[in-house]
């Protein structure tokens, strides 16, 4: 996992990979083919990349979005279902608030994540990045097999093709 090598990605948030909180999100579905854990990562360490890479706040980026769905419910079988937007990200930053200090940028991410969903807009560069990295991954994550299968079709089309 290229994430582990990166002694400054890690420096931001292995400890907080480390909590059993954050752990937890392994036995949580996410996106149909991830879990709620690997979804964090995935959004922590690309949104983590893209902000070092423009000089922005490197460290608040990572450890936002690695908190930004710190819930425990399946969000397709609750009583949330219709208002989970909204709910979800609230309840994100308070269990996140349990486990660590967080900055003004580190909570505008977690709460305001699921912007376009829901109303209030981000009030950080930081927060819009990891608003559409989550988007990003989320269908990147759901459609995985049928992007391994279109992939693999396209390459057996173009073995076929050569002379």
């Amino acid at each position: 996992m290229p994430y582990r090598e990166d002694k400054e990605f890690m420096a931001y948030v292995g400890r907080l990979l480390e909590q059993p909180s954050v752990q937890r999100l392994k036995e949580i579905p996410h996106h149909i083919h991830s879990n709620r854990l690997e979804h964090s990562i995935n959004v922590s360490y690309t949104s983590y990349r893209i902000a070092k890479k423009l000089g922005w706040n490197a460290r608040s980026t990572a450890r936002g979005a690695l908190l930004h769905d710190l819930f425990y419910y399946d969000w397709r079988v609750t009583k949330f279902k219709k208002s989970h937007a909204w709910v979800h990200p609230r309840l994100a930053v308070r269990n996140a608030r349990k486990i660590t200090k967080l900055n003004k940028v580190e909570e505008d991410i977690i709460v305001k994540h699921m912007w376009g969903a829901t109303l209030a807009p981000p009030r950080y560069r930081e927060s819009y990045i990891v608003t559409m990295v989550d988007k990003y991954c989320a269908v990147k994550e759901a459609t995985e097999p049928w992007r391994r299968k279109i992939g693999n079709r396209k390459l057996f089309h173009r073995r076929m093709m050569k002379p």
